[in-house]
């Protein structure tokens, strides 16, 4: 009976070092595929966009649960 707790603890832990490496990887993917933004180009899109702040709510799409919650 220990050695199955022992087994299943075991993978328990395996799963979650996994799913954390995973998690960490796919941070740095994120940020490795966001593109580097000058201050005098985030200028000219503010001009020519506008600020986030100024966009209506219904424009928007949260993606941030996406990258905060596991699959």
């Amino acid at each position: 009976m220990r050695s199955l707790m022992e087994t299943q603890e075991l993978k328990n832990l395996i799963k979650e070092s996994v799913r954390e490496v995973l998690r960490e990887e796919r941070l740095l993917l994120c940020n490795m595929l966001m593109p580097y933004v000058s201050d005098q180009e985030q200028q000219e899109l503010d001009t020519e966009l506008g600020k986030p702040q100024d966009y209506e709510n219904e424009e928007l799409t949260d993606m941030t649960d996406w990258l905060k919650n596991d699959p």
